[in-house]
C-alpha cells in the first residue's frame, strides 16, 4: 500500500500541543504496516481514558482537554486514525474501509495492551470506537458518546432497502459541487430532503477546496486564530495526504444497502445488553448529530441511571468550543462509576 508521512516540520511549535509523539505498527491489507500515531500523557497507573477524533481533525482536537484529565491523575491516550495527524496517510480514497478502520484501532489498542478503558468518541470517533468496543468489551469499562452515532438503517428492511438507497443516490447526484465550507454548509442546513448530510459527502469528495480549519472554523463560528488553523491543517502539506479525510464522509453508513449495515446492527445488539456504563453528552447546537442522543439512552442498559448532558453553546466540535465541560462532565461521570 502506498503512503504519505507527513514531516515533522510541520507539527513544531503548534499551538497548545506540547505532547511527545508515540507509534505503533498496524498491517496493510497488503502485508506490509503502516506508521500510527498517540499520544500517551499521565501516570501510566492512572485511570486509562481513550479519545477519539473525528473526521477532518486529529488528536489536536483534544489539545485542551488532555491537562485536565492529566491533572486529575488519568492516563490519556489520544490516537490519531490513519490517513490523520501524524499516522501514516495512504493516497488513494479507496485504501479507506470502515472495516480497515476498525481493525487498525484493534489493532493498537493489542499492541499497547489497553484495558479499563473509559472511551471518549466524538463523530467517526464512535462509529469506529463503539464497534471495536462492542467487538472487544473486555477491554473497555466506560463509554461517553458525544456528537456521533452508529448509523445501522434501523427500521428499513426488505425491499425497502433498494429503494431508499436508490433514492439517495439520485439526490447525491443532483447536488452542485459546492466550491466553500460555508456554501456547503447552508445547503446542508437548508435542504428538507432528509438527506442534507449527503453535500457533505460530496463536498469532501469532489471540492477542490478541502481544508480541515475551514471545517472546524465554520463549525465553531469562525473561533481559530491563525496558529490555531495552521495547526489543524499541519497534517496535510497538499490534496495528495488528504484522501483519508476525502472518503470518510462516503463511508458513512447511511444508505440501507452499505455493506457496514451488518456489522453495525451486530454492534447494536450488543450494546442493547451493554451494562457498564454509559453516558451521552451532546451539545445543543449541533446540526449533524443533534438527537442522536436519544438512542443510546433507550437502548442502552448501562445508559439508564446516568446522568446525561447537554454541553450548551457547542457546535459539532464541542472539544474545540467546550473543553472544560466536556472534560468536566467524562471525569464526574468516572467518579460516578467507579471500575
Amino acid at each position: 500500500m502506498k503512503y504519505l508521512r507527513t514531516s515533522d516540520d510541520r507539527f513544531r511549535d503548534l499551538e497548545g500541543y506540547p505532547f511527545a509523539a508515540n507509534y505503533t505498527q498496524v498491517p496493510d491489507p497488503d502485508g506490509g504496516e503502516l506508521r500510527m500515531h498517540y499520544l500517551d500523557e499521565g501516570p501510566r497507573d492512572g485511570e486509562l481514558i481513550l479519545c477519539l477524533h473525528g473526521q477532518p481533525t486529529w488528536s489536536y482536537l483534544y489539545r485542551m482537554m488532555i491537562p485536565l484529565f492529566v491533572d486529575k491523575g488519568c492516563r490519556v491516550i489520544a490516537v490519531d486514525f490513519i490517513g490523520f495527524g501524524k499516522s501514516d496517510k495512504p493516497t488513494q480514497r479507496s485504501d479507506y474501509t470502515y472495516a480497515r478502520h476498525v481493525e487498525w484501532l484493534k489493532a493498537l489498542l493489542t499492541n499497547l495492551d489497553l484495558t479499563d478503558i473509559t472511551l471518549v468518541c466524538q463523530d467517526w470517533g464512535g462509529l469506529i470506537g463503539l464497534r471495536v468496543a462492542t467487538e472487544v468489551p473486555e477491554r473497555f469499562q466506560r463509554i461517553v458518546t458525544a456528537n456521533t452515532g452508529l448509523p445501522d438503517a434501523k427500521g428499513i428492511e426488505g425491499e425497502k432497502v433498494q429503494q431508499v438507497s436508490n433514492a439517495m443516490r439520485d439526490h447525491y447526484e443532483s447536488l452542485p459541487v459546492h466550491r466553500t465550507t460555508s456554501e456547503m454548509g447552508a445547503a446542508m442546513i437548508g435542504d428538507r430532503s432528509g438527506m442534507g448530510f449527503l453535500h457533505w459527502v460530496k463536498f469532501c469528495a469532489e471540492t477542490p477546496n478541502l481544508r480541515v480549519s475551514d471545517v472546524v472554523n465554520f463549525s465553531t463560528g469562525g473561533m481559530l486564530n491563525d496558529a490555531q488553523a495552521a495547526a489543524y491543517d499541519a497534517p496535510f502539506p497538499d490534496d495528495g495526504y488528504m484522501a483519508g479525510a476525502r472518503q470518510f464522509p462516503s463511508l458513512v453508513p447511511i444508505m440501507p444497502d452499505n455493506p457496514a449495515i451488518a456489522a453495525n446492527r451486530a454492534a447494536w445488539k450488543v450494546l442493547e445488553t451493554w451494562e457498564k456504563p454509559l453516558l451521552t453528552a451532546f451539545s445543543d447546537s449541533d446540526p449533524v448529530t443533534g438527537g442522536g442522543h436519544v438512542r443510546f439512552q433507550e437502548s442502552v442498559p448501562g445508559a439508564k441511571a446516568q446522568k446525561h448532558v447537554t454541553i450548551a453553546g457547542a457546535g459539532h466540535f464541542l472539544q474545540e468550543q467546550a473543553p472544560d465541560a466536556l472534560a468536566s462532565a467524562v471525569l464526574q461521570f468516572m467518579a460516578d462509576n467507579p471500575i
